[in-house]
């Protein structure tokens, strides 16, 4: 059976993890991340990636307990309110994440373009896509 698991190279890994190229480089020098040579590059094979990645989301952020394992730390962008509700975005690396929630609990946050969050999600149904080549 032929695999669908690609060799990465060193831009597409620090996308994919939300980090700069020179980051992902240097795990690959401190031995955290193999590498591999392909076509004569450095490249990342997806299942090494994909691993690293699990280690880097399952290390717990200092003081946070919680049940959601979907974490994404990022910026809020923009914020919306009306008498009752608020709408907050945030970017996330390269995702834009936007949650509905009370007035009250983006006020008790102080919610607003420029302050760094973390956005927790839990839900039961997520698609997932397989990008064309």
């Amino acid at each position: 059976m032929l695999s669908n698991v690609p060799n990465l190279r060193i831009s597409e890994a620090a996308a994919l993890l939300g980090v700069s190229d020179d980051t992902v480089r240097r795990w690959i020098d401190q031995g955290r991340l193999s590498s591999i040579q392909d076509g004569g590059r450095m490249a990342v094979d997806g299942r090494a990636l994909a691993a690293f990645a699990q280690e880097l989301a399952e290390t717990p952020e200092p003081g946070h307990t919680t049940s959601a394992r979907n974490r994404m730390r990022g910026i809020v962008t923009r914020v919306v309110k009306d008498g009752v509700m608020a709408q907050v975005e945030m970017q996330a690396g390269p995702f834009r994440v936007v949650s509905l929630m009370s007035r009250e609990a983006a006020d008790d946050l102080g919610l607003e373009p420029g302050v760094v969050a973390v956005a927790s999600i839990k839900s039961t149904h997520v698609v997932v896509e397989i990008p064309e080549a």
